[in-house]
């Protein structure tokens, strides 16, 4: 063997023992994850710029020819979806931050406001059989609810007749109170695992100087949150407009002048002749814009909530 074939093998034996095998191994994987859950969003995203010939005639993931790209599903998409789109927002923003603060001020009371441990344990009980209680089971209940005991749309008659409200936006707001009372649950419990964490006796400093609950909550815990207050606003935000069975059983008819994106969304490129796939990706993409929106901006807040919660 020649000297130059021994002094490569050498350096092969010197680099081989420095490789970590396990962070190959990994990085192999996060890799195959990220292309496995990758692929259906770069699926749909090059599928809602074909024309319907370019769909069934190219495979899916491959991007349009020159012949075969088109705007006009985008363009549908959105003048379809534009009132759903508008009645979602109407319903997500306030409903989150609706949940988020009721959310916060529950845990604060059940965690670091002392006024019996019996009671704070009933009342924690009730709050987790609450995050338990499936949707399907309260379906029927609930549309007797907003139709015989508390009709919506008979006690704010007059509202209706304003110009720019239908009668039928009385079940939007039904749907929005429904969000809110069956969000505040979880994000009492996702709050209170936060503030199990923090300074004891930063409150009790509080205390002692003579603030009131109020105060300290405002002052100290409130700022203390922001953290979670990112986690919670993405989760429940992402829930709501996500949500489809809730406005379909309030709601329900994607025709309707209240009908929520999501239902809109559920008949488009629906008709006699087919599935017009594109139009389909177009509008679920369309759709999916205010949380991929929300998640930018709360990046930074949802990954301190995160390290901090662990």
């Amino acid at each position: 063997m020649s000297k130059a074939t021994a002094s490569t093998d050498e350096s092969f034996a010197d680099i081989l023992p420095e490789l970590d095998y396990w962070k190959i191994a990994l990085s192999l994987v996060i890799t195959f994850f990220f292309a496995f859950f990758l692929a259906p969003i770069w699926t749909g995203l090059v599928t809602s710029f074909k024309t319907s010939a370019a769909v069934t005639g190219t495979t899916p993931f491959v991007p349009p020819g020159a012949g075969g790209f088109t705007l006009q599903k985008w363009g549908r998409a959105a003048n379809h979806l534009s009132t759903g789109f508008i009645n979602s927002l109407i319903m997500t923003i306030p409903s989150t931050i609706a949940t988020v603060f009721l959310g916060s001020t529950a845990a604060y009371g059940l965690t670091l406001v002392d006024w019996g441990d019996r009671a704070q344990f009933g009342v924690l009980i009730l709050f987790l059989v609450g995050i338990f209680i499936p949707y399907q089971a309260v379906l029927v209940p609930l549309s007797d609810f907003w139709i015989n005991v508390f009709p919506l749309a008979e006690i704010l008659a007059p509202v209706w007749e304003l110009s720019f409200l239908e009668y039928d936006h009385a079940r939007l707001l039904a749907l929005t109170i429904t969000h809110v009372v069956y969000g505040i649950p979880i994000c009492m419990l996702l709050f209170r695992g936060y503030y199990m964490t923090l300074s004891e006796e930063l409150v009790e400093a509080a205390k002692i100087d003579g603030a009131t609950i109020t105060t300290i909550y405002r002052r100290i815990v409130l700022p203390l949150s922001k953290p979670m207050i990112g986690v919670v606003f993405i989760y429940q935000f992402t829930m709501i407009w996500n949500e489809f069975l809730f406005s379909l059983t309030l709601i329900g008819s994607s025709s309707s002048p209240a009908a929520t994106v999501t239902l809109v969304l559920s008949g488009l490129g629906t008709d006699l002749s087919g599935i017009d796939f594109g139009l389909r990706m177009a509008g679920a993409l369309f759709a999916a814009l205010p949380t991929i929106i929300i998640y930018v901006l709360f990046a930074e807040q949802f990954a301190k909530g995160l390290a901090s919660d662990n």
